[in-house]
């Protein structure tokens, strides 16, 4: 469909709905919003990265043909990844696809409707902002903000809008997660004591780009663009392609994998973030010119803010230099344990009846069940593209068509970047982190953490 009939066709859909939109619940605005499920919906990538390839691009074939979306257009400062990004998204897709220097000329393009965030960490919530602006739907990839000031921006942003956000928190999409959200919340695993996360590998690759590093030059790209509003910094091919290892690009591991855990933290109990955060660790292995650290322990006070003799505490540990990618979740309370890595509730660890009766009381088990079936994990697993990666995709499309609030809204994102700037603003600095409700920042020593 042409874009003058297509236009034609909603307004006069629009104008013909008038006299009963608000018997609908509809104003004659979200009624506009509406895409009708034989309009195509045209996507736009921002970035072109190693995630887009391995994970979204996958999750997003699952479904494109079935619900009627098709990618447009590209967008990367950097030529070469943005000869790569057409070829590669044209040979899937069948067709030209629009090759955009940056931002500006994607947006510039007519009848973008969405797009999928996947660059640098620090840039995700200025790019939701950018996108929002201009009117597209966004799945923005996490960690959804690095600084506070960014964070606040694109929360304001998203919600003025009435865009459909999805933060790429995959594990709300995943079958055994919502069952044990719904365990949790029912009551029946009693009150939370203690979370263990944990996120190990021993990849003294992880992060690093050695290969790109040799080949881009700074006449290939857009440095300053890339800088968006960061301090300015003379060119540095690492900071721009391994960014994830040097602050205040990203965050490292707090951004990149305690954002995942601790968002079912938040998710599972209704609380928006810590009381507080005390962060430990260091570059003890791989001195590679590194600012953030191979090995993290982070110490979290959960509660509410007004009751502080009621919470618990969560531990996330995080090494680069021993281990096998098995990401650990488990939660304990009095009567027993929901492990996420076994996706079992048992009553592991619980008041027995022997220590139970030596203080009169009862004993406090809970039994033995499977959550839910566990995740499917195909042949590219390694890389990212599993069913929970499929599945969130599949709801933001669906969200999409029935401008419905998807599995993780912009607020999912807002929270568990409190929780990662706190984390790093307690690392770096050596002070306990805090968060003022008041002013929404993050404290230390009682001044506001800044770069």
């Amino acid at each position: 469909m042409d874009n003058t009939r297509r236009k034609f066709i909603k307004n006069s859909a629009i104008a013909a709905a008038g006299t009963y939109l608000g018997t609908m619940g509809l104003s004659a605005k979200s009624y506009g919003n509406i895409i009708g499920a034989n309009d195509r919906v045209r996507v736009g990538v921002v970035g072109f990265s190693d995630r887009f390839t391995s994970a979204l691009m996958p999750s997003f074939l699952k479904s494109n043909k079935e619900l009627n979306f098709d990618i447009v257009g590209v967008s990367d400062l950097w030529n070469y990844r943005r000869e790569l990004g057409v070829n590669h998204i044209k040979g899937l897709i069948g067709h030209d696809i629009k090759a955009c220097r940056n931002n500006d000329e994607l947006y510039a393009m007519k009848d973008l409707d969405a797009v999928i965030v996947s660059t640098a960490d620090f840039q995700h919530a200025l790019h939701t902002i950018e996108a929002v602006n201009a009117g597209c739907d966004v799945y923005c990839e996490k960690p959804f903000a690095e600084t506070m000031s960014d964070n606040r921006a694109a929360l304001k942003a998203v919600k003025a809008s009435k865009q459909i956000v999805q933060i790429g928190s995959q594990r709300r999409s995943g079958k055994n997660y919502k069952a044990a959200a719904d365990f949790i919340q029912q009551g029946k695993f009693g009150d939370i004591t203690m979370v263990e996360l944990s996120w190990n590998v021993n990849q003294p690759g992880r992060w690093r780009r050695p290969d790109l590093v040799a080949k881009i030059k700074e006449q290939d790209t857009d440095w300053k663009r890339f800088l968006m509003n960061r301090p300015f910094e003379a060119w540095d091919p690492r900071k721009y392609l391994e960014y994830r290892l040097f602050w205040p690009y990203s965050s490292g591991m707090p951004g990149q994998w305690m954002s995942h855990q601790i968002d079912t933290v938040h998710w599972f109990t209704g609380l928006q973030h810590p009381r507080s955060v005390v962060a430990n660790g260091g570059i003890y292995q791989w001195k590679d010119g590194r600012r953030n650290w191979d090995t993290t322990t982070a110490v979290f006070d959960y509660g509410p803010q007004n009751k502080k003799d009621d919470g618990f505490q969560v531990v996330f540990t995080s090494r680069m230099h021993n281990g096998d990618e098995k990401p650990a979740e488990i939660y304990y309370a009095n009567g027993g344990e929901l492990n996420l890595i076994t996706n079992t509730v048992s009553p592991t660890g619980g008041l027995t009846e022997r220590h139970a009766s030596v203080m009169g009381m009862k004993p406090n088990l809970l039994p033995n069940l499977k959550l839910a079936e566990l995740v499917k994990v195909d042949s590219a697993a390694d890389a990212g593209a599993d069913d929970l990666v499929t599945n969130h995709m599949r709801n933001w499309m669906e969200c999409i068509r029935s401008r419905k609030e998807t599995h993780a809204p912009v607020e999912a994102g807002y929270y568990h970047s409190i929780a990662n700037i706190m984390t790093n603003a307690s690392a770096r600095t050596g002070y306990k982190a805090t968060f003022d409700e008041t002013t929404q920042e993050v404290m230390v020593n009682g001044k506001i953490f800044k770069y």
